[in-house]
């Protein structure tokens, strides 16, 4: 995915032979699960969408330390445990790093009036009807070709949301058709993380991988597609025309729309297609939007910088810092454009980057202290055939993104738990991988405290759960993948070679 590298060494388990570490007892692993859950809810339910600007976080720490005292309990020193937990917060470092990056794209963005140009060509192209499948296709198609849901969120999503806003529709369907089609695009992608992490973990080719997955992905989005065009045909838009004509007026007056605002999205775009790194790809789209707004949107950087003391030039580089570090404030005299164009700025951040910290540090402990493996190995004793096989995974996968609040613990260690029995149950390594990508790769932007559903809620506007029933896609997929499995479906099987070669390395 776009979060970045894929972490450079597995995720270790505690080691077994260290006899002052007592094996964790199943109610040990679910106390701190059940807790989390409970605090979870309460959270939800007084503090609804707000849960996440604080509440969350205290519940993943409270349950940390539950986790800790746990972890105590069965021999785990507060050393030994204090590295789970910063290495689970290292393994976050990629992600907070972007998502600050992402905050002062926006800024700058919004201010250059690249965003704003997105919002006005938008209007004129996409028509409210089909505007939630437009937008989903159109994203699938950006995400497979450079590989990156998080660009395509942090690029086009930003302005399709804003395009949304200003026609009236629903932002919350509008980003699930946003993640509905950067997921499918990232998923489908040979140049992203996860689609690359996947066959690593299992042991099977990458292009075997992308064509196994194919039958899982394409009817499910093609029926995210016909969901989006169902609701684009019976919902419509509470935005008059005229009133979007306004819109459109003060767009053009405020930032005057051009093509020529659109070369940040440009080199954006082109970077993440030559596979640079997510973090400077970002950092680069930030600087192009300060040198837009600089040609561009003069007196707009000296409008923010709002400082007349200043002499000239100290108060432009004045005004891009603000738009970097505290975001942009828009004053076009539209409440609707003043309300989607306010934002951006690392502070912008900080909240999203506290709740991925407190998840990370959740999830190191549960793995330092033996308790998430607990839990894996006694899913696996559900296991009997090689279709509870596969769904072993995909509940293990999901699992893992809850309690880890990261999609690439939630590939490795189910991953690298589970490889062993697929060749024991005669299945081939793209059956693995692909249940891998269905479950923790799609489901992990619907997770609140994962780094990909805090960063796609900072990023869109829209909170997790106001967007995860209409991420049809992401719904829909590992519905599918269990579907197979039960029915045997599409499932391959290892050949007589490949057995013999397995029982050859594998010990009795």
């Amino acid at each position: 995915m776009a979060a970045g590298s894929p972490p450079q060494e597995e995720v270790t388990t505690p080691q077994a032979s260290n006899k002052k570490h007592r094996t964790p007892s199943l109610i040990d692993a679910l106390t701190p699960m059940l807790a989390l859950v409970v605090m979870l809810a309460m959270a939800v339910y007084l503090f609804s969408s707000d849960s996440s600007a604080g509440a969350n976080q205290i519940a993943l720490i409270i349950a940390a330390c539950i986790a800790m005292i746990v972890g105590a309990k069965n021999g785990y020193s507060w050393a030994e445990m204090e590295k789970g937990i910063v290495k689970g917060v290292g393994l976050a470092t990629g992600a907070l790093l972007i998502l600050f990056s992402v905050g002062s794209l926006i800024g700058t963005w919004i201010l250059s009036g690249t965003v704003p140009t997105m919002i006005f060509y938008g209007m004129k192209l996409l028509n409210p009807e089909y505007f939630y499948a437009a937008s989903c296709l159109l994203c699938a198609i950006v995400a497979l070709s450079i590989g990156s849901s998080w660009t395509v969120a942090g690029t086009l999503g930003i302005a399709l949301i804003g395009v949304a806003s200003v026609m009236g529709l629903s932002v919350e369907i509008a980003a699930g058709a946003i993640i509905s089609g950067a997921y499918f695009g990232d998923k489908m992608s040979p140049m992203s993380d996860t689609t690359n992490l996947a066959p690593a973990v299992a042991g099977s080719d990458l292009f075997a991988h992308i064509r196994h997955m194919a039958w899982t992905t394409t009817p499910s989005i093609i029926i995210a597609l016909i969901g989006f065009v169902l609701l684009g045909l019976s919902g419509g838009s509470t935005q008059a025309e005229n009133d979007l004509q306004q819109t459109m007026a003060v767009l053009q007056a405020q930032y005057q729309p051009s093509i020529l605002l659109l070369l940040p999205l440009l080199v954006v775009l082109l970077l993440a297609y030559k596979k640079m790194p997510a973090f400077p790809t970002v950092i680069l789209g930030t600087l192009a939007g300060a040198v837009c707004a600089l040609v561009f949107q003069f007196d707009g950087v000296l409008a923010l910088a709002n400082d007349s003391n200043l002499p000239m030039l100290l108060a432009l580089v004045k005004g891009l810092w603000v738009a970097m570090f505290d975001g942009y404030v828009a004053n076009t005299g539209s409440e609707v454009l003043d309300n989607l164009l306010s934002r951006g700025g690392m502070s912008s951040m900080v909240t999203t980057v506290w709740l991925i910290i407190c998840a990370m540090a959740f999830g190191g402990v549960m793995e330092r202290t033996g308790l998430l493996q607990r839990i894996l190995q006694s899913i696996m004793q559900l296991v009997s055939s090689g279709g509870s096989l596969i769904m072993t995974t995909l509940v293990s996968a999901i699992g893992a993104n809850l309690v880890t609040g990261d999609q690439y613990i939630a590939i490795l260690l189910p991953g690298r738990m589970l490889k062993v029995e697929y060749g024991r149950y005669g299945l081939a390594p793209v059956n693995l991988s692909r249940a891998l990508e269905d479950s923790a790769t799609i489901t992990s932007p619907l997770v609140p405290w994962n780094t990909c559903g805090a960063y796609m809620a900072s990023t869109l506007g829209v909170a997790t759960l106001a967007y995860l029933p209409f991420a049809f896609f992401n719904l829909v997929c590992p519905l599918i993948s269990a579907a197979y499995a039960y029915y045997d479906f599409k499932i391959v099987k290892l050949t007589a070679e490949q057995r013999q070669a397995l029982q050859a390395i594998t010990p009795a």
